[in-house]
């Protein structure tokens, strides 16, 4: 009995050492195991350690910090139109032209009409603003006066521009090769071929330069239209009661009347012109139709005499008369 009992024993011993075993070999291959995510893991100096898993999360990270870059290198095309009643547009424009100067910008096209007897004083400004510093610029543009209207737009053409790239890029490899080919080949009939075909992808690369350069300028450089005018210029907020419309209608009626008034007296000069000319004409042709008459009536025949006889008709006898004669 005692050695059924030592025996027993001993067997459950060895099952126990077994069991503790294969829970060593679990944990170890639990730590081990790449891409798990679990709890910090103590190391031999007591200092915090990471799994793998952790750093499979960490490259994760970095992987979505880069989408992120690639986010903020989109290729966006920005224009608006900005309006601004000022007291003096001539004096604002030159304002203007400083502030996108200072900016970092450019105005590619400026014109200004000084005050007339018709007309206010205006002025129109084509600005090439930096991109990145459009919002402060436009801040700095508002100021000026009161603001009538501000439109931005933006148009992402990332597409484009890495197409152009791409077919840029390619063509120079072809362009090179070409090169190559036209220094090693000996034969005229071969080097006319080569030449022609290298002269072909040169003007096609020139033309996809110049073309991501325009774009890559329209990127780089927003384009807004700059409004200015003088106060009354700019028509008022839309009427919403009746004595506002009433307004609105007699202005507008007097401002019709104006402008046809205007609009006679510009067409006075021509209206007598072709009056004249019309005068002119008709005169013409009264003279041409009253010759026509004229010629056309027959001339009358003379009346004949009282007491005249024609020489042809004989001379009348009488009974009684005669010379005596049988």
């Amino acid at each position: 009995m005692r050695r059924i009992a030592a025996a027993g024993a001993g067997i459950l011993l060895t099952a126990l050492v077994l069991t503790g075993c294969s829970f060593s070999a679990n944990d170890s291959a639990t730590v081990s195991e790449p891409g798990v995510v679990g709890p910090e893991v103590m190391g031999p100096d007591g200092e915090m350690q990471l799994r793998d898993g952790d750093m499979a999360t960490d490259e994760f990270a970095e992987e979505s910090s880069g989408g992120a870059d690639a986010a903020d290198d989109r290729s966006v095309i920005t224009n608006g139109s900005v309006s601004i009643t000022v007291d003096d547009p001539i004096a604002a424009s030159q304002r203007a032209t400083g502030i996108v100067t200072a900016a970092g910008g450019r105005v590619d096209s400026r014109t200004e009409y000084p005050e007339a007897d018709n007309r206010q004083a205006s002025a129109s400004l084509l600005l090439r603003i930096p991109a990145e510093r459009l919002d402060a610029t436009l801040q700095e543009l508002q100021e000026l006066g009161t603001v009538n209207t501000v439109s931005v737009s933006s148009t992402d053409v990332t597409m484009q521009v890495e197409d152009l790239d791409a077919r840029i890029g390619a063509l120079q490899t072809s362009v090179n090769r070409l090169t190559q080919l036209l220094a090693q080949a000996d034969d005229i009939s071969d080097l006319i071929t080569i030449e022609t075909e290298l002269t072909n992808r040169q003007a096609q690369l020139d033309s996809l330069v110049a073309q991501r350069a325009a774009v890559g300028d329209q990127v780089e450089f927003a384009t807004v239209w700059l409004e200015l005018y003088a106060p009354g210029i700019v028509a008022p907020a839309e009427p919403d009661t009746f004595w506002d419309g009433l307004v609105a209608g007699w202005n507008a009626l007097w401002s019709f009347l104006g402008g046809l008034m205007v609009a006679l007296g510009v067409l006075a000069p021509w209206l007598l012109f072709l009056a004249v000319i019309a005068a002119v004409a008709t005169g013409i042709v009264l003279l041409a139709v009253r010759g026509s008459r004229r010629s056309n009536r027959a001339p009358a025949e003379p009346a004949a005499p009282a007491g005249s006889t024609d020489a042809s008709e004989p001379a009348p006898t009488g009974d009684g008369g005669g010379d005596g004669r049988a």
